[in-house]
């Protein structure tokens, strides 16, 4: 299958390859990965929640929503020296982008000098920064593109026509516009969503569909696999089946040929023989570290023992003369659970 880059997709379309033979699914998936990346490659991006819990939303997956019982304490936003601080060991541990996340429904203006100033720092050390603070105005996209920023993430979670049953306290348009401010800008963005929530099939090739036939494709589409947690409405859920989450993962390949397509929430639970057929489908990014905002994340350790079994290798950035991304960079962004970052 061609790598054709289109905004025209049809959820008729998507649910076809879906439906596709597992084979036949993953091997026009993996052909579709290797006309644009190396498949011996995989980003690695470490994650830090700079603002935990407190977040005013219902998302009915997010332990960070005050509203639930989860156990996640509210804390302040963390000094830019104890942030660095992070971001230099992640670094050091092999990290190439570095992405703060804050559980605010969106940021206020007194809000926005703070985060970039920890983005001009970061950025200082020769990390790839990327953020998620909730919804922005165009005029907060555009200050922290000045501080720094390179990526920006905000997923839509999920299809328009599910939308309603997991989150009443913002509309699917204000996640819309939110990304639009953040194109204006010229940052790059990181969209993406949730499965496992109870959707049917149907929904989350309408998530893809969402995400496909936006004026411009995400630069890393984050695939999260739902994480449980105590104390929100969907914990208990049924679980979603792992063959049908690497579906997700080779769909998004075709339909987002040039995309990265991240592994992110729920990979803790995941076996290595599940993350390898995704890989095989044709993610190529995953969050590297123990802490994954508040949820678990698989420890470097397991990380690099899976690569070195599959003979894959962590991806670097490199940059032109003028400091700007190579063509043949590829790259991956933020996923957390929920587009306001108070999650995963």
């Amino acid at each position: 299958m061609s790598a054709v880059i289109r905004h025209d997709w049809s959820r008729e379309e998507l649910l076809a390859l879906f439906d596709l033979p597992f084979p036949e699914l993953l091997f026009r998936a993996a052909g579709v990965h290797r006309e644009h990346f190396d498949p011996t490659q995989v980003q690695v991006s470490t994650l830090l929640s700079v603002k935990t819990g407190g977040c005013p939303e219902d998302c009915a997956y997010c332990p960070q929503a005050q509203r639930y019982d989860t156990g996640v304490n509210a804390q302040k936003l963390m000094d830019t020296d104890a942030v660095v601080e992070r971001a230099r060991a992640a670094k050091h541990a092999g990290a190439s982008r570095f992405c703060m996340g804050a559980a605010w429904r969106s940021p206020k203006d007194r809000d926005i000098p703070k985060v970039a100033a920890m983005i001009a720092e970061v950025k200082a050390l020769g990390l790839e920064t990327c953020a998620t603070l909730g919804m922005l105005e165009d005029h907060q996209a555009k200050a922290l593109k000045d501080a720094g920023l390179d990526y920006y993430n905000h997923n839509l979670d999920t299809a328009p026509d599910y939308y309603d049953s997991i989150i009443h306290t913002r509309q699917y348009q204000d996640r819309l516009d939110t990304l639009e401010h953040v194109r204006n800008a010229g940052l790059k963005t990181c969209c993406g969503g949730i499965v496992g929530m109870g959707e049917t099939r149907e929904h989350r090739a309408g998530l893809l569909l969402a995400l496909a036939n936006l004026p411009a494709h995400p630069d890393s589409v984050p695939i999260n696999r739902l994480v449980q947690v105590a104390g929100t409405p969907l914990h208990g859920s049924a679980e979603l089946d792992p063959f049908e989450f690497v579906r997700m993962i080779a769909v998004a390949r075709i339909a987002m040929p040039r995309s990265m397509v991240r592994l992110s929430a729920g990979r803790e639970s995941m076996s290595d023989e599940l993350q390898a057929l995704c890989f095989a489908a044709g993610a190529n990014s995953i969050f590297y570290g123990e802490k994954l905002l508040t949820t678990g994340n698989p420890d470097t350790e397991r990380d690099q023992a899976l690569f070195a079994r599959l003979g894959i290798r962590p991806m670097e950035v490199a940059v032109d003369a003028e400091d700007h991304d190579h063509p043949g960079t590829v790259h991956l962004d933020i996923a957390p659970q929920c587009g306001c970052a108070a999650s995963a």
